[in-house]
């Protein structure tokens, strides 16, 4: 093999924009998988991969979180997640002298595309304050350069590490270890700009921040309603377990602002129906909502259950669940006979009889899944919009019982898994008692900076040291340039990673790249092969073990490198066994039993092929650890996402040849996009009323109250059915324009998805 690296970055110019798709998978879905597997890792490497992915003694896929069946098939995976596999175990390395050509000025003119294709990092590299260019070290100079640059400062709070969700449990348990030991809770994560909502809103209302659903209960569901979610492109596997669905008689109802091809039919591509019949029919009715409307929707579907029940008392509302196992029923429903329907319609931009139909389904459906991603939790009320689901779902109790459930699906591999494991800036105290019973010192109790307030405090000069296990932070927070300009103040940035991106080429004044170990690579230590171990978007348990030699001799594991990271900061009298974290993840995973709740006998239960699933009291047993012992129906006040005239209400999102901030080509196949990103999609009849043209570029400015305008200029309109009112645009190209300061009340998650912009002839094309 020969693989070649690309030489130039693309432009837009040549944009090609078809019609989009109808259906997700399929024939186009194995050749987007297999073609490119089999050019560039070869039939070996390509079987022995994709063999094992998913599988109970293979490697789990560092794609999405959606759970693994029990009967699992040989080829257990999804064209995105093969995308991911070749991303990351492509032959293709970056030699030593790339950096010597390449000054880091350079690199920040290059697109997330070009970066990515560059390869593997193989070296560590570090930038020297004054230089414009990264220059190889060794693992021994890198360690000593990060510990003394740590150990320099007046603070540990003048330090943040930051947690991309692809770690593993024993990689992120470690982290946490080492930086509460070094004396600091600032742990920003990628779940702060994504499902904090969730967390926050779950948390309070049922006590815990996750799913109360298991793989098995979507199959047995009478409803499932998919809320701000496209699972073709963001969790294909999911399409799957819907199609289970359907065939045992659930509806499906999705609810977005763009129809998404996957919801519409689905083409499984290990079923002859699938391969070349027509496929699966998988949404029974669309509600194209608009953006922030989501809130006023579930308001209006509680109404109207609380009608149903006035109207023929006793056969509506589950009293014996509300009565035993909830409070706030009366507040709720007093709240809710205000509900202005005017006021719902405005906000949602639908009709009343579709709300009715949805009702309608509800009320007859005894066994109800509510899921929800990104479209729910980036908005400004998105941590109530959620409390509000978690109230439709009470009412009739759908929450506790075979084939009903609240059903957030998580992006990314393991961070829930992360979180479970300490990974969060406000860990409670119960996890911190803990940590200093079974290690020799005392945690810190202050809270840390989440991912924005990590930003803010880079802007006022009080974190001086970046560190990132994993992700590409600059790419993926809200507001680019500030977020740029405050990471080139700090002093030193550190980053523990795979493969080149933006946040390598917006670095502190000086920085540091240490490259590690894949998912798929086999992770030799002094003890032997070892496994590592992620949770998925159900809370089930299980191991992953690399099944490919890696693709370079030197690099070491993320446990490796935050062992000797922490030792060359905290010195060798921690009275934390680093060296034996290294050697052996057996020891990590004891000391996880002993301190992560649920997780007693780690090392033990993580060894049975299905792994284990955490205790979930609202799941297991319809137990609500909140503060009043109950799951507790909220009120909350609407509040309409207002959009002055001539204006347009923005997403962001991801386009399908993309994994978070990873762009895999400059394609979008489902949406009819070909050999470029920088497009806006825009209603047809919104582009009449502002005078615009399908094909037309244009720049688009954002506008904030008492904030100068943040602009993304030459983006090329696409006509597209989006609701009306409403458009949308790739990030991260888009996150320029949203500013720092607009997040979601009480999780302080960027508003990623209900930006007011307006539209204006470009000045300038490309």
């Amino acid at each position: 093999m020969n693989p070649k690296r690309p030489i130039d970055d693309a432009t837009d110019a040549l944009i090609k924009v078809t019609l989009p798709g109808h259906a997700a998978a399929g024939i186009p879905g194995v050749v987007h998988s297999m073609g490119p597997a089999l050019a560039q890792l070869g039939p070996r490497r390509t079987l022995a991969l994709f063999t094992s992915m998913n599988q109970k003694e293979g490697f789990d896929c560092m794609s999405c979180a959606w759970p693994d069946p029990e009967s699992r098939k040989t080829l257990e995976f999804c064209e995105n997640g093969a995308k991911a596999v070749i991303w990351e175990a492509t032959p293709i390395t970056v030699p030593s002298s790339f950096w010597a050509e390449h000054p880091v000025d350079e690199l920040a003119t290059k697109s997330e595309y070009w970066l990515g294709q560059q390869g593997r990092l193989i070296e560590p590299v570090y930038k020297a304050a004054g230089d414009d260019h990264y220059r190889p070290v060794s693992w021994d100079e890198a360690f000593a350069l990060a510990g003394a640059a740590l150990r320099g400062l007046d603070s540990p709070h003048q330090a943040a590490f930051y947690t991309s969700g692809r770690a593993s449990n024993e990689a992120a348990f470690a982290y946490q270890l080492f930086v509460r030991a070094f004396g600091t809770n600032n742990l920003p994560d990628c779940s702060n700009m994504c499902h904090e909502s969730t967390g926050t809103a779950l948390s309070e209302v049922i006590g815990i921040g996750k799913s109360t659903v298991s793989y098995d209960d979507f199959e047995r569901a009478d409803l499932i309603i998919v809320m701000g979610q496209n699972p073709g492109t963001n969790h294909p596997r999911m399409l799957t377990a819907l199609e289970d669905a359907k065939r045992a008689g659930a509806t499906i109802v999705s609810v977005n602002p763009l129809p998404e091809a996957g919801l519409q039919r689905y083409k499984n591509p290990q079923t002859v129906r699938g391969m070349i019949g027509k496929g699966t029919t998988l949404a029974d009715q669309f509600l194209q909502i608009r953006l922030g409307g989501d809130m006023a929707l579930l308001q209006a579907l509680s109404k109207r259950v609380l009608e149903a029940e006035a109207a023929r008392p006793g056969t509506v509302l589950d009293q014996a669940f509300l009565a035993e196992h909830c409070v706030g029923l009366d507040e709720l429903a007093a709240h809710l006979a205000q509900l202005d329907e005017a006021e719902v319609l405005a906000a949602t931009g639908l009709t009343g009889a579709e709300i009715d139909e949805l009702a309608d389904r509800y009320i007859r459906a005894e066994r109800v899944i509510i899921t929800w991603a990104m479209g729910v939790t980036q908005h400004k009320k998105a941590v109530a919009g959620i409390k509000e689901i978690v109230n439709l779902l009470l009412l009739r109790g759908n929450i506790g019982k075979p084939g009903a459930g609240a059903s957030p699906i998580r992006g990314h591999s393991n961070v829930q898994g992360d979180r479970t494991m300490g990974i969060w800036e406000r860990m409670p105290d119960s996890f911190l008692d803990a940590l200093a019973r079974e290690f020799p010192f005392e945690p810190p109790r202050e809270h840390g900076v989440d991912a924005v307030q990590g930003i803010q405090a880079m802007q006022r000069g009080d974190i001086k040291v970046w560190v990132s296990l994993g992700g590409n932070f600059v790419g993926a927070i809200s507001d680019t340039a500030a977020a740029e300009s405050a990471m080139r103040g700090t002093d030193l940035t550190v980053q523990i990673s795979t493969k080149l991106n933006r946040s390598h080429a917006v670095t502190g004044k000086a920085a540091l790249i240490l490259p590690t170990l894949g998912r798929t690579e086999i992770d030799r230590q002094a003890s032997g092969v070892q496994f590592v171990t992620v949770e998925d978007s159900v809370c089930a348990v299980h191991a992953s073990r690399g099944r490919v030699e890696p693709v370079a001799p030197n690099l070491l594991s993320e446990v490796a490198i935050v062992s000797r990271l922490a030792r060359a900061t905290l010195g060798e009298t921690s009275g934390i066994d680093w060296e034996g974290f290294e050697s052996d993840y057996d020891v990590i995973r004891d000391h996880i039993a002993a301190v992560v709740p649920g997780c007693a006998d780690y090392n033990e239960k993580v060894r049975r092929s299905e792994g284990f699933v955490l205790p979930n009291g609202p799941r297991d047993s319809r137990t609500f650890p909140t503060a009043v012992g109950k799951a507790i129906l909220t009120v909350n006040e609407l509040e309409r996402v207002e959009c002055p005239p001539g204006r347009l209400l923005l997403q962001t999102l991801r386009s399908h040849d993309q994994f978070n901030t990873t762009i895999y080509s400059r394609n979008d196949r489902y949406r009819g996009i070909k050999k470029g990103r920088d497009v806006v999609f825009v209603n047809p009849d919104d582009l009449d009323e502002l005078g615009l043209d399908d094909g037309q570029h244009v720049d688009v400015f954002s506008e904030w109250p008492g904030q100068p305008d943040r602009e993304l200029r030459g983006m090329r309109i696409v006509a597209y059915p989006t609701a009306r009112g409403c458009a949308a645009a790739y990030f991260p190209e888009a996150n320029v324009l949203i500013p720092l300061a607009s997040t979601a009340e009480g999780s302080n998650t960027p508003v990623s998805k209900a930006v007011v912009v307006r539209l204006e002839p470009a000045r300038t094309v490309g």
